[in-house]
């Protein structure tokens, strides 16, 4: 069931969006080679509870860090560790803030330092994905015309869209219905109506689409090591243009 949220639910979710924003934006100034990502990791921990929020990913179906922090080749569910960035690497970022028992949800990939053209290319395309896919949020638009626009865009520019991970429905929880894939038909699945907040997030390949999960049964990384990139924001379905949840 697709849990329509009021106009006082999509406040608070603003306010939960808000500090994911400001969490990105802290990580923006502070990546560059050198940093760990387990020190983003607690960077992010430290601010969103200092603000009376809950990093929303630690502990959730065991999972033990603030953030996800995939590099290069990883594509989602990184852990944080003490491996130091370096030059040239592609880093997503993906962090969760639940504020006042709402979440809010949003990914970045983040260029460290001077970054070959490829990986650039990628990272701009996924997320130009994005916009193309939230052309479609409206109301007069079904479900599946999201997941085909960020198809449609991403393989147009020669990148690859992963199928076996999807956006979903966001709210009290953080997985809510309905799943949102990036790759599909249009013209499928529910037409979309005002009070849907959706947490719309292109995963964009390099090489094949194809993945596997690394023996923490967390890892998700491309079969053939090329890197990935993901780009996600939480997006609220109004009677006009989408609204996104997790800005400045």
């Amino acid at each position: 069931m697709i849990i329509l949220k009021t106009r006082r639910e999509i406040e608070i979710m603003r306010k939960a969006g808000r500090l994911v924003a400001q969490s990105h934006e802290l990580v923006r100034k502070y990546i560059k080679p050198g940093v760990t990502t387990k020190e983003i990791d607690q960077m992010v921990e430290d601010f969103l509870r200092s603000q009376n929020a809950i990093p929303t990913f630690k502990g959730y179906g065991g999972f033990p860090y603030s953030i996800c922090a995939s590099v290069n080749e990883e594509v989602v569910h990184g852990f944080p560790s003490s491996r130091k960035l370096i030059e040239g690497d592609i880093v997503s970022i993906d962090i969760g803030a639940t504020f006042e028992g709402y979440v809010g949800d949003s990914a970045k990939t983040f260029l460290v330092g001077e970054v070959d053209d490829e990986k650039r290319r990628l990272v701009e395309a996924t997320r130009q994905s994005f916009y193309e896919g939230i052309k479609y949020a409206k109301t007069s638009y079904r479900l599946s015309d999201i997941s085909h626009a960020v198809q449609q865009y991403a393989e147009s520019q020669g990148f690859s869209v992963v199928r076996d991970y999807v956006g979903h429905g966001v709210g009290k929880d953080m997985h809510e219905s309905p799943q949102i894939p990036n790759f599909g038909r249009p013209g499928k699945g529910p037409r979309l109506q005002v009070g849907m907040v959706l947490a719309i997030e292109p995963m964009i390949n390099a090489g094949t689409y194809n993945v596997k999960v690394l023996d923490n049964n967390w890892t998700v990384v491309t079969t053939d090591g090329k890197p990935s990139a993901h780009y996600e924001h939480t997006v609220a379905i109004t009677d006009g243009e989408p609204e996104l949840l997790t800005v400045l």
